[in-house]
C-alpha cells in the first residue's frame, strides 16, 4: 500500500520550543453548542482577548471551513463527522506550532469531540460548552435556520431533526442567556490561567 510509505517526519524545533517562544502552552479551545448558542461570538471575543494580552492564537470557525477546506462536505452524519475529523487534525498541527487554537463548531457529537481530544496530550483540549437552551436559540435564529428547519426547508439541522449530545464533563461550560460576553470570556481566561496556559 502506498500509505507504508508515508513516515511522520520530527522536526528539530519542537513544540515545546514553540510554546516557550510564545511565552504561553499551546492549547485546543474547542467551543461547542447549538447554532446562534455564541460559539463564534465568545470565540472571537476570547481570542481579542488573549491577543490583547500579547498571546499567539488562531480562529477556526464552522462556517469559514466550510468556504475552503470542507467545501467539499454536506450536513450528512458522515460529513459531520468528516468535518471535525478534518477540523480535529488542522487543530492538532496549529496547536503543535504552540498556538491557543479556538474552534466553533457545532460538533454535536461526543464521539466526534473524543476523537479530538485523543489526538493531543491530555492537559492540551479545552472544551468549552455553549450551554444556552433551544429556545433561546432559536429566538437568536441570525441566518433563520431554525425557520427553515422547522419548515423543512433544512434536512438533519442539530437540534431539530438531528441530535446534539452535550458534553458530560466539559472543562468550561457557559450560559450566553444569562451570562454577557464579558463574563464568558472571564470564565474562559480564568480557566487559561489556573491551568497555566497562560500566564499574564
Amino acid at each position: 500500500m502506498e500509505r507504508e510509505n508515508i513516515v511522520w517526519h520530527l522536526h528539530k524545533v519542537s513544540k515545546a520550543d514553540r510554546s516557550q517562544q510564545k511565552k504561553q502552552r499551546s492549547a485546543i479551545l474547542w467551543f461547542t453548542g447549538l447554532s446562534a448558542s455564541g460559539k463564534s461570538t465568545i470565540a472571537g471575543a476570547v481570542e481579542q482577548a488573549l491577543f490583547e494580552l500579547g498571546h499567539h492564537t488562531y480562529l477556526l470557525d464552522g462556517d469559514n471551513v466550510r468556504h475552503g477546506l470542507n467545501k467539499d462536505l454536506g450536513f450528512s452524519d458522515e460529513d459531520r463527522v468528516e468535518n471535525i475529523r478534518r477540523i480535529g487534525e488542522m487543530a492538532k498541527l496549529f496547536a503543535d506550532a504552540g498556538l491557543i487554537v479556538l474552534t466553533a463548531f457545532i460538533s454535536p457529537f461526543r464521539s466526534d469531540r473524543r476523537l479530538v481530544r485523543d489526538l493531543v496530550e491530555a492537559d492540551e483540549f479545552v472544551e468549552v460548552y455553549m450551554d444556552t437552551p433551544l429556545s433561546v436559540c432559536e429566538q437568536r435564529d441570525p441566518k433563520g435556520l431554525y425557520q427553515k428547519a422547522r419548515r423543512g426547508e433544512i434536512k438533519n439541522f442539530t437540534g431539530i431533526d438531528s441530535e446534539y449530545e452535550a458534553p458530560e464533563a466539559a472543562e468550561v461550560t457557559l450560559n450566553t442567556a444569562e451570562c454577557d460576553v464579558s463574563e464568558c470570556v472571564a470564565q474562559v481566561i480564568e480557566y487559561l490561567r489556573t491551568h497555566n496556559i497562560i500566564h499574564t
